[in-house]
């Protein structure tokens, strides 16, 4: 006898909508705890609330994950122009390397080729200012290219300007994180706004006194996992994955809480119904929040590490990040061998969602180091294509705060998927077709990919 689908979604949308704890727990990852900085004290706090609810919420096997991770801090970041007053915003990007420099500055623009070239005779051992946008109207440079051939130019730092107004500054990265373990900025690279941007550049030539204050090194963290056991292919999984850690001194409510919460509510609402209808996954479904996202996909890699590799078969990972975005809209996938497959599951749900395969593997959150292992993972269509709120451009700064939930559509999220998964669970071993990936398939492609800028669109 099948599955009463109807019955299913009916209880799965009810419990998601009136059963959802999202607000509750938001408060907690937000403002109880507040910025979780992977292997802060804030973090292990989050990690271990995280766990007990998984708990709470009839998940087995809820425990916590521990691994070293190579981490970074800093303790002061300050900019002025000589015989200024007024000091600089200023962020440093991920792990800067400590600096005390006092150089002229330099206009670049936006630091392509011809930018270079135009000012490479005054930039050797000064602090180059660029905008870190990309060119209007140009082919588009990887930020990580334009800073190592600023670097090749001699510069002893760069400024970027964020493209953001209301003196927003964010935290930014500098490598290639196509290679996340080896990405580092090639010279210390700090963030200004807009604004002090373009009074800096009103100041071409002039001195500018930079100091960093940062330090690297290894401290423990940990990812939280979870999972349903699955009723007819146990040995199968499907992964729901998000990660709970921010950068330093931001709350995190789009970039991360939105994630982890429905993470968490996708595993409660299908929990409720094994407890409440005996409905239980087809394959063993798996979940996780996962530390240090922000520190070069660090979690998902220990993650993938321990669970993707074993004699388990991983049939997708499904990762959630930045969802106070916009309605969702359906699924990207990295391969598109699943392609069918998936749209198959979403007409089944009758709400237009869609399946898509991106052109290009996307370096940029947790789904990445599945896919360098050749596991089919995929993110959401949501933020990084059309129709996106506004509250999405808020992450990596101070102003992502728990206003930036929007709570009514992350229960709309949990809900969906929580249909989504369970249908895949159920689709017999046999009907999913082989994975032609391997780890030698994706490194060639990351190889023949590298200095293109992932399209989204």
């Amino acid at each position: 006898m099948g599955l009463d689908w109807t019955s299913i979604d009916r209880f799965l949308f009810g419990q998601a909508w009136t059963g959802s704890r999202i607000a509750e727990r938001a408060g907690v990852l937000c403002e109880e705890i507040g910025p979780r900085w992977a292997t802060s004290p804030a973090e292990r706090r989050a990690a271990e609330y995280l766990r007990a609810q998984f708990a709470e919420d009839g998940l087995e096997g809820a425990e916590l994950e521990a691994f070293q991770l190579p981490t970074w801090e800093y303790t002061r970041a300050e900019a002025a122009l000589l015989g200024e007053g007024t000091a600089l915003d200023l962020r440093p990007f991920n792990r800067c390397p400590p600096c005390k420099i006092t150089a002229p500055v330099v206009d670049v623009q936006f630091g392509t080729e011809r930018h270079v070239e135009a000012a490479r005779a005054a930039l050797s051992g000064a602090i180059a200012v660029m905008n870190i946008a990309y060119e209007p109207f140009t082919t588009p440079v990887p930020l990580y290219m334009r800073l190592q051939a600023l670097a090749a130019a001699g510069v002893a730092a760069v400024v970027c300007v964020d493209s953001k107004d209301g003196r927003r500054v964010e935290y930014h990265n500098a490598g290639d994180w196509r290679a996340p373990e080896s990405a580092e900025a090639p010279v210390p690279c700090v963030t200004t706004s807009r604004e002090h941007g373009a009074w800096l550049r009103r100041h071409d030539g002039q001195s500018l006194s930079l100091c960093v204050e940062s330090r690297f090194y290894d401290a423990p963290t940990q990812n939280v996992v979870a999972h349903l056991p699955g009723e007819h292919w146990p040995e199968q999984q499907i992964v729901l994955v998000g990660h709970h850690d921010t950068v330093l001194g931001t709350a995190g409510g789009n970039d991360n809480a939105s994630g982890t919460l429905a993470v968490l509510e996708t595993a409660r609402t299908l929990s409720a119904l094994r407890q409440e209808m005996g409905v239980a996954p087809g394959c063993t479904l798996r979940f996780a929040t996962l530390s240090a996202e922000e520190q070069r996909l660090a979690g998902a890699a220990e993650y993938a590490r321990r669970h993707c590799s074993s004699g388990e078969q991983t049939r997708l990972v499904v990762n959630l990040d930045e969802l106070s975005t916009g309605h969702m809209k359906g699924m990207v996938l990295a391969f598109d061998h699943l392609q069918p497959l998936v749209q198959r599951q979403l007409d089944a749900l009758g709400d237009g969602l869609q399946c898509h395969a991106m052109a290009q593997l996307d370096s940029t959150s947790d789904h990445y180091p599945f896919l360098r292992l050749g596991v089919d993972a995929a993110h959401l269509w949501r933020w990084r294509f059309h129709g996106r709120h506004a509250d999405s451009n808020y992450h990596h700064e101070g102003a992502d705060t728990r206003d930036k939930i929007n709570v009514r559509e992350l229960k709309e999220y949990a809900g969906q998927l929580a249909r989504i998964l369970l249908r895949l669970s159920h689709v017999p071993p046999q009907e999913w077709p082989d994975n032609p990936q391997t780890e030698q398939t994706v490194a060639a492609r990351v190889e023949a990919e590298r200095g293109q800028v992932i399209r989204v669109y």
